[in-house]
């Protein structure tokens, strides 16, 4: 089956710390590269991801991110919650003994890696197969759209451990299933799979395992269709509709209206 980053079409941009970046066209591909682990996440990956969103071409409209082998990424690799923690990091003892201004410093430093991905000059498309847990399931959940394959196993594991999930990902978890059905999924830890994903809001659409890069495609492909800066004002249209009252969703729909339309009429800046 070709893929995303078949490296025969897509230029390599980086490849270090379990994230290869590649780009063809106007799409850009972040795979994670350490299926041997399930694609635990470390700092070093959180640094390499932050990396690959600063290291877009400004020609990339769609971001679309993977992780190889049989599980998308099983979450925090455990080895931050031994006492020697990663080389070169600080270990999570470490961590709780270090100031408030430190320790939110360093979680703020860690959440870069999950922001990125709703710039508005981009859709990002998460490719999701077996495992997204903890910090793999807040990596899908800080992508616009979710792909998921049949096999699917999403949960939040943080509270079962005794901490919270603080990796942005309890705002899209309520924004998409509503504060009850977030609460429950992360106070209890349990999986979600791919048919109740799809029905709850979780996925966009659930597909065979088979059938996940081809969807992913024909997705892609449906996203580069429309101008781009339709897109992307429909997309900050969306995306602050949360925070705006009826009346004040209607003035910017009309000022964003009035935009395109003098840019279709060839009178914009």
């Amino acid at each position: 089956m070709t893929t995303f980053d078949d490296s025969e079409r897509a230029e390599l941009v980086f490849d270090k710390d379990g994230v290869r970046l590649t780009v063809e066209d106007a799409v850009a591909t972040v795979t994670l590269t350490n299926p041997a682990k399930r694609n635990a996440q470390s700092p070093a990956l959180w640094r390499a991801l932050t990396e690959a969103g600063r290291s877009l071409p400004g020609s990339v409209r769609i971001v679309v991110l993977r992780g190889e082998g049989k599980s998308f990424s099983a979450g925090l690799d455990r080895q931050a919650f031994t006492p020697e923690g990663f080389d070169g990091e600080p270990s999570f003892l470490e961590m709780a003994r270090g100031s408030d201004a430190d320790l939110d410093a360093l979680i703020a430093e860690y959440q870069e890696a999950f922001t990125w991905w709703r710039r508005s000059d981009i859709v990002s498309i998460a490719a999701v197969q077996g495992h997204a847990i903890g910090a793999g399931f807040q990596l899908a959940l800080a992508c616009d759209l979710r792909i998921v394959a049949d096999d699917v196993q999403f949960a939040m594991r943080e509270t079962s451990l005794g901490l919270v999930p603080d990796l942005t990902g309890t705002h899209p978890l309520v924004s998409l299933v509503g504060y009850a059905r977030a609460l429950e999924i992360c106070a209890t830890g349990r999986f979600v799979h791919a048919e109740e994903a799809e029905r709850i809001g979780l996925a966009n659409i659930a597909v065979p395992a088979a059938e996940l890069d081809a969807a992913v495609r024909d997705l892609s492909a449906a996203l580069l269709a429309a101008p781009r800066s339709a897109v992307i004002e429909t997309k900050a249209l969306l995306q602050g509709a949360s925070d705006r009252s009826y009346e004040e969703q209607r003035v910017a729909e009309r000022a964003a209206q009035a935009r395109r339309l003098r840019d279709l009429a060839g009178l914009g800046d």
